[in-house]
């Protein structure tokens, strides 16, 4: 009896040889890179287009799906452990999990139709298709993060990139050409939702290949991934709220033109955080193994405090050019702290890396020191009375969380005893 044809994803047990520079993180890098700035470049035209009132309902919907991309963040982690974890099936961890992607975003996408209601009176929209909308959009960007996942795991940098310059690009183009032609929130939610298609058909093309029958393997179950995918969420849902929760604080605690300082002074946080995104979505798969684990995450933690040493340099010396980034002349006042809100999106930034390598290694109890971190700050905040010391509140908590995470994931991975590579005959 002849013996069978290994599956496609077989070869991936061998050594790997080692990538070329357009299959590393550089790829990734300006992908990503091209991803933001086309995102936040039609959020500028949709403001100077929209005018402050449709554009506050067009901002109070995105923020709403940053809310409801926990999920495709979520599936995207799972899949990419998983593959990682176990590289000699493939295949069948593939269609297990594109399976429960499938699933999730149909769940998630009725959800959100049947509460679009909901959402159109909290938001006060007085547009009932647009909080519909949320919903539509919902489906092909959880779809995007299974499909991404699998890239990610398998650790095929060039077709992720073009997934990620999918989900930029095409929403600006898109939506630019929509609110152009009929000015509005519906339209500018629209734009979105057709843009959020692009990457699903990208990663649709990027996953063919050949199916086969038979897996060398028993498929994780559908329960044991639903499992770890709410895990993530409620993992990611911690880091994110804890992002984000110091804006609302601030509005709680301060005048409005202080509270508008603290906001605008964000967006150098903000930009320092998603500077170095690259480094979590290249160091996540070889943080699912137990043979990389550590030694990546070190270097993903050097790479990124690098990438913050530096921003934090330039907006040291260069807060004069800084301010127009983040504001212009009416910001002045926050012109000297410019560094520190840099320090804040640098100690984010490494966060992320660590509650990733959390998610990598299934931790189960240090997913739930962040929301610890969550009260603590809120709690300290609320004594705040100035720009400054809510900003040292925020970096002092970040920075604490920081510390506990470190220092668990580096004891915890010290007592992990590596894998022996399996020797091919």
């Amino acid at each position: 009896m002849t013996e069978a044809t290994p599956p496609r994803s077989a070869p991936s047990t061998e050594p790997r040889e080692r990538p070329r520079a357009r299959d590393t993180g550089a790829a990734i890098a300006v992908a990503m890179a091209v991803m933001n700035v086309a995102t936040y470049g039609f959020q500028m035209i949709t403001a100077r287009v929209l005018g402050p009132q449709d554009y506050g309902a067009f901002a109070a919907l995105m923020n709403v799906l940053l809310v409801v991309s926990v999920m495709s963040l979520a599936v995207q982690a799972t899949a990419a452990r998983r593959i990682s974890a176990e590289p000699g099936d493939v295949e069948g961890i593939e269609r297990a999990v594109l399976r429960v992607t499938y699933r999730s975003a149909l769940v998630l996408g009725v959800v959100l139709l049947v509460a679009s209601p909901l959402i159109n009176w909290l938001l006060r929209l007085e547009s009932l298709a647009s909080a519909a909308l949320v919903g539509v959009i919902a489906v092909p960007l959880t779809i995007m993060g299974g499909q991404a996942g699998v890239l990610q795991g398998e650790r095929r940098w060039g077709p992720l990139a073009l997934v990620y310059l999918a989900a930029g690009v095409p929403r600006l183009v898109v939506g630019t050409a929509l609110v152009l032609w009929q000015p509005g929130e519906a339209t500018a939610v629209l734009g979105v939702a057709i843009g959020a298609i692009a990457p699903v058909v990208v990663g649709t093309i990027a996953l063919r290949r050949p199916r086969h029958l038979e897996t060398p393997h028993d498929l994780p179950s559908t329960p044991s991934l639903l499992g770890e995918v709410a895990r993530s969420s409620q993992a990611l849902l911690a880091f994110f709220a804890l992002s984000n929760v110091d804006v609302i604080v601030a509005r709680n605690v301060l005048d409005g033109r202080e509270a508008g300082l603290y906001a605008a002074g964000l967006i150098m946080t903000k930009a320092v955080l998603f500077l170095p995104q690259f480094v979590v979505v290249v160091a996540f798969p070889a943080m699912s193994t137990v043979r990389e684990r550590r030694r990546t995450l070190v270097r993903g933690l050097l790479a990124v405090a690098g990438i913050g040493a530096v921003s934090t340099a330039g907006a040291w010396v260069l807060s004069g050019l800084a301010m127009v980034f983040v504001g212009g002349a009416q910001y002045d006042e926050i012109q000297g702290l410019l560094w520190l809100f840099a320090v804040l999106g640098t100690c984010l930034a490494m966060l992320q890396l660590l509650v990733y390598s959390v998610l990598a290694r299934q931790g189960r109890r240090s997913v739930y020191v962040p929301w610890v971190a969550l009260v603590a700050l809120v709690a300290a905040g609320l004594g705040a009375d100035s720009v400054e010391s809510l900003l040292v509140v925020v970096v002092v908590v970040d920075a604490v969380l920081l510390a506990v995470l470190l220092t668990v994931s580096l004891v915890l991975t010290a007592r992990e005893v590596p894998e022996e590579p399996v020797t091919e005959p």
